[in-house]
């Protein structure tokens, strides 16, 4: 079965999806990213002794905002009510990066995959931006949606290919 996109009218112009008939459900979305950094910007992080400030604070509350201003930023996205937005963090020194997770939940009409990958990836480029001055050479990387539940598609979690 060919996948159609539904942000096209007949004629080919884009539109925004009429989702009036549908039928609200609880939804959830969650997406994942990652930014390499130096051992020194790690450091930084991890213990707090970047020049701006709590990094990872700050890139919290610029993620949730984000994923709450999804519709200004991305054309013809719904706005939402959303009734949680969480952004968090995992440390890997091991890869010497950090990871960021965007989970989005509303009862609606449509789904919330947009504002998780919105809220993920300001995350990461507030880190970027934080910590620039100590090294510019940071990589956003694996950005993508892990899991979506709810409305008509049902549920999806991510495989990587080859797994």
């Amino acid at each position: 079965m060919e996948a159609k996109f539904n942000h096209f009218d007949g004629e080919g112009n884009a539109i925004m999806v009429d989702v009036s008939a549908k039928t609200p459900t609880h939804r959830v979305a969650v997406a994942q990213g990652r930014i390499k950094v130096s051992k020194p910007v790690l450091e930084a992080v991890a213990g707090h002794t970047a020049s701006k400030g709590d990094v990872l604070g700050v890139a919290r509350v610029a993620g949730i905002m984000a994923a709450k201003r999804t519709s200004t930023l991305i054309p013809l996205c719904h706005s939402l009510m959303l009734s949680h937005v969480s952004v968090e963090f995992t440390l890997l020194p091991e890869e010497s990066s950090i990871q960021a997770e965007c989970t989005a939940k509303l009862d609606g009409k449509t789904g919330v995959e947009m504002e998780a990958l919105t809220g993920v990836t300001t995350a990461l480029l507030t880190i970027y931006d934080m910590c620039k001055a100590i090294d510019k050479s940071m990589e956003l990387t694996g950005i993508h949606l892990v899991h979506k539940e709810g409305g008509k598609s049902g549920s999806f979690d991510f495989e990587r290919p080859g797994s």
